[in-house]
């Protein structure tokens, strides 16, 4: 099997959860009570702007950090609460902080799935995903927005889910990246809620953007982002190389694959696991490298003739 190579983690992260720590001028980060193996030490939801600021990414429901985020903000102009997507750890406070600060929720559009269901298939991400919730103001690519001092633009970056933004401050190297760069770990990619294709093509993106410095929304800043994306882009390919050179053994089943792709993985991640390793299979379907055949428990997979 074919050595992968690992992106430089960091799991050096110990922030005093709860409490608004100055990261740079204008941005302020609050890291909620959500600590698990797919949230790290918990959503980061950072505060953007001087007298005018904008709040991005609220987080989970948890009444503490919901008077946290309020008290952070009292004597400044809210203009609005941001999402890099509508994974719930990300918006489920959202709609009640909104509210309570008489703002409009902005973000890219209704969380959707990433390509159409075949049928009597489901999403194993569907109950993460914050359905039904609406933006008042919805962003899209080049979007900008004017807080006095600082100026953001969104940058469109499907992949983790379809309506993946990254949050470029205008002249600066800062840029929120959501759950699309973390420099704890790789993104989870859950074929159909998200998409590899996708999720190289807004990483080859970032890279070429003038942005260095990365505010991701679980641990801490990567302050060589370019560089680490390049390696997360560098390390899925590998991925797929791997499972290419496991199906020149035969064909194999998707939990042959698990065992043979990722060897030593925690149980308490091996779901997560799965779920990536069924979005590269469907990413090497899709290009034509490998073919499947059953249903189920009896599907096969293997090379392309």
């Amino acid at each position: 099997m074919q050595k992968q190579t690992a992106p430089d983690y960091n799991l050096e992260f110990h922030p005093t959860i709860g409490e608004p720590e100055i990261l740079a001028p204008g941005i302020k980060r609050v890291v909620a009570p959500n600590a698990g193996p797919y949230t790290f030490t918990g959503t980061n939801s950072y505060i953007v702007g001087f007298d005018d600021v904008i709040i991005i990414d609220p987080g989970p429901e948890d009444d503490d950090h919901f008077a946290t985020l309020l008290s952070a903000v009292v004597g400044k102009k809210c203009k609005g609460i941001l999402l890099t997507h509508t994974h719930r750890d990300h918006s489920a406070l959202a709609p009640k902080l909104a509210k309570a600060l008489g703002v409009p929720l902005m973000f890219e559009g209704a969380h959707r799935a990433s390509r159409p269901l075949k049928r009597f298939e489901r999403d194993p991400l569907k109950q993460s995903g914050h359905y039904g919730l609406k933006p008042d103001y919805v962003v899209s690519d080049g979007s900008k927005i004017d807080l006095g001092e600082i100026g953001l633009v969104v940058h469109t970056t499907p992949g983790h889910c379809a309506n993946h933004i990254a949050i470029g401050i205008e002249g600066r190297p800062e840029m929120f990246t959501g759950d699309h760069v973390m420099g704890w770990s790789s993104s989870l990619i859950s074929d159909p809620d998200g998409s590899l294709e996708a999720y190289f093509t807004s990483l080859e993106k970032v890279c070429q953007l003038p942005h260095t410095l990365y505010l991701p929304a679980h641990g801490a800043p990567i302050k060589n982002g370019t560089d680490y994306a390049d390696q997360l882009l560098t390390h899925r390919k590998q991925r797929n190389d791997q499972i290419l050179t496991a199906l020149d053994d035969g064909p194999q089943s998707t939990l042959s694959l698990l065992g043979r792709v990722y060897p030593d993985i925690p149980l308490s991640v091996k779901p997560a696991a799965l779920l990536t390793l069924n979005a590269h299979l469907h990413y090497l379907v899709n290009n034509g490298a490998i073919g499947v055949n059953g249903w189920l428990w009896t599907r096969r997979y293997s090379r392309a003739v």
